[in-house]
C-alpha cells in the first residue's frame, strides 16, 4: 500500500478515488462500511481498524487523516501513535487550527514520528479537477510523499507546494479560507443590490454568465454562483443562515494578534454570525434607540421566535 486514508466523507472518498485512478494503492478506513465497500469496488483495500491499517502499510508508513478538526484528530493520533514506528508519517488534511498542529507535531517528533499538515482545497470538485494542497512539514517526509501530492493536485507541477515547516500548511489554508469569506461576501452583496433593483428586471443568472467571460471578477466562486442561480433563479427556498468552519475566526484572531488590519475578512465573518441570529435583537435595540432619541416610528408585530 502506498497510503492509508482515514475518513471517507465526500472529500476523503474522492481523494481516495483520485489516488486509485492515478495508480496508487490505498488502504481505507471509515466508520461507514458502505463507504469502504464503495471504494473497495474501485480497488482500495478496506480495513476494519487502525491496527489492521498499520499492518497493511509498508514502512515508512503514511496515514492521511481526512476527519473533522479538533478532538477527532487528537483521538485518531493518540490511537495511531503506539501502532506506528519511528520514521512513519501522519498527514492531517483537514481544516485544523495551525496551533493544534504545532502541538501535535512536537508530541509526535518526541516519538520519532512525522506530522505533515496539508491544507486542502477543492471541495467536491477535486476528484475531476484536482486539489489545491498547501503542505507544511519536514523536507524528508514531504519529499517521500511528493508522488501522492502530485496525483492529488490539478497537475504534477501546479496547485500544490511545500510552503514551510509543520503548521505552515494549515496556517496558509486558514488565511485562504479567510480570503474566501471576503470574496463570497462581496459576490453576495453585489447580487443582493441587483436583486433589490426591481425596476431594472435584471436576470441575475444572465449577469453572472456575462461576468464569467472577460470580467476582472471572473472566478470559480462566480462560476458556482452562476450554477446555483441556474438551478434556482430566486433562491426563495434557501434560508439565509450561513455557517462557518472556524477558519475565518482563526484568521481574524491571527490578524488581531499580528496587528494587521483585516476589515473585509472580519466583516464577512461577522455577517455570517449575524445570519444565525433569528431574533435580530441588536436591530430591535437600534429601532427603539432611534425612537427614544428622535421619535422615529417603530414597526410592531415582529416575532422573537
Amino acid at each position: 500500500m502506498d497510503l492509508g486514508l482515514v475518513g471517507l466523507g465526500k472529500m476523503g472518498g474522492n481523494m481516495a478515488l483520485r489516488l486509485l485512478r492515478g495508480g496508487h494503492r490505498v488502504a481505507v478506513h471509515d466508520h461507514s462500511k458502505e463507504n469502504m465497500q464503495r471504494l473497495a469496488r474501485e480497488g482500495a483495500k478496506p480495513v476494519e481498524s487502525l491496527v489492521e491499517m498499520v499492518r497493511a502499510l509498508p514502512g515508512p508508513r503514511a496515514v492521511w487523516l481526512m476527519i473533522p478538526a479538533g478532538d477527532p484528530v487528537d483521538k485518531a493520533i493518540d490511537a495511531l501513535t503506539p501502532l506506528l514506528s519511528p520514521g512513519d508519517t501522519i498527514i492531517d488534511g483537514g481544516n485544523t487550527y495551525y496551533k493544534d498542529t504545532l502541538r501535535r507535531a512536537a508530541a509526535l517528533t518526541s516519538k520519532g514520528l512525522h506530522l505533515v499538515d496539508s491544507g486542502t482545497s477543492g471541495g467536491i470538485w477535486g476528484l475531476d479537477h484536482g486539489y489545491s494542497l498547501m503542505i507544511g512539514g519536514d523536507p524528508d517526509p514531504v519529499g517521500r510523499l511528493t508522488p501522492i501530492f502530485q496525483t492529488l493536485a490539478p497537475t504534477p507541477d501546479s496547485g500544490w507546494g511545500h510552503v514551510g515547516p509543520c503548521g505552515a500548511g494549515h496556517f496558509v489554508k486558514m488565511v485562504h479560507n479567510g480570503i474566501e469569506y471576503g470574496m463570497m461576501q462581496a459576490f453576495a452583496e453585489g447580487f443582493a443590490i441587483m436583486e433589490k433593483k426591481a425596476q431594472m428586471r435584471l436576470n441575475l443568472h444572465q449577469v453572472g454568465r456575462i461576468w464569467q467571460h472577460g470580467s476582472v471578477v471572473r472566478s470559480w466562486l462566480l462560476d458556482l454562483a452562476v450554477r446555483a442561480l441556474e438551478q434556482d433563479r430566486t433562491l426563495d427556498d434557501i434560508r439565509p443562515v450561513v455557517g462557518d468552519s472556524g477558519e475565518g475566526r482563526w484568521t481574524v484572531a491571527e490578524a488581531i494578534e499580528l496587528n494587521v488590519a483585516a476589515p473585509v475578512i472580519t466583516d464577512s465573518l461577522l455577517m455570517r454570525i449575524r445570519s444565525r441570529d433569528e431574533r435580530c435583537f441588536a436591530e430591535r435595540v437600534l429601532a427603539v434607540l432611534r425612537n427614544q432619541f428622535g421619535g422615529h416610528a417603530v414597526q410592531k408585530g415582529g416575532s422573537a421566535r
